[in-house]
């Protein structure tokens, strides 16, 4: 029988544990306080490429911390070692923290880590954290919702094709791990119906010092990227609510070829 842990109650030190952390966007200030409560109790941290590094600063002494980092083409290990790796740390009798960028269940392969550690029979706990699709449009000033422009947005990843969206510019959009096939994404929206003069706004390491934003319409978004040396991570958000971002007043809006697909 799966045992799952109160959200209240501290872990027993009896037996090993995972827990699902999600570390919050990229300032450590944003880490919830069950969830530096449980990295404290660690034996273990896993960490993620995208999680707030410097939280492990704050670490014991005698706490192992595991580069499970997994970048565009270079992955550390993959998702079944990292799976297998949490269930015999915890089978050991550690106490494991999975340390993840953003929220473990937004996009972040939570559910299967979870999954993995119920079918072994190993107690586990999800922390929640602030996914990046909503907090790091904020740090731009961008709103994903706002009465007289957005009554909802969609969250979606970017690795592969987009599928079927809703078309309207009063439906934000937000895509994530979107920066590598932009062009493709683009010329998918617009193909598909989309305003080509739909504001849309690029923010690159969000909540970092050296974070940067980029506005400008749909149109022109990956020409305007290229041009601009954007890198991940990046958030990308399209829809009526970029106008209400602060950087939009400095929007790049250029003539451009139309967008097609990358041969």
């Amino acid at each position: 029988m799966t045992h799952e842990i109160s959200p209240h109650a501290p872990i027993g030190s009896t037996g090993g544990w995972v827990a699902l952390v999600g570390g919050g966007p990229g300032s450590s200030g944003l880490i919830t306080a069950r969830g530096l409560e449980l990295l404290g109790q660690a034996d273990v941290v896993v960490v993620d490429a995208l999680a707030p590094r410097d939280l492990l600063e704050g670490l014991g002494p005698g706490t192992e911390v595991i580069d499970a980092s997994k970048r565009r083409g270079r992955h550390v290990m993959s998702q079944e070692e990292i799976d297998a790796l949490l269930v015999d740390l915890a089978r050991h009798g550690k106490g494991v923290v999975r340390l993840k960028g953003g929220d473990p269940y937004v996009l972040g392969r939570g559910g299967e880590e979870a999954a993995a550690c119920r079918a072994a029979d190993v107690t586990v706990e999800v922390v929640p954290g602030i996914t990046s699709a909503i907090a790091v449009p904020a740090a731009a000033g961008i709103p994903v919702t706002h009465r007289g422009l957005s009554r909802g947005f969609s969250v979606i990843t970017a690795h592969a094709d987009l599928g079927v969206l809703p078309q309207r510019r009063d439906h934000t959009l937000i895509l994530l791990m979107g920066v590598s096939r932009l062009r493709d994404s683009v010329a998918s929206l617009l193909e598909a119906g989309s305003d080509p003069a739909t504001p849309a706004a690029i923010i690159e390491r969000g909540y970092h010092p050296d974070q940067r934003v980029t506005t400008t319409e749909l149109r022109c978004l990956a020409d305007v990227a290229a041009r601009y040396g954007v890198t991940a991570p990046a958030v990308i958000v399209i829809g009526d609510v970029v106008t209400l971002s602060p950087y939009w007043a400095d929007r790049v809006v250029e003539e451009t070829r139309p967008a097609s697909p990358a041969a």
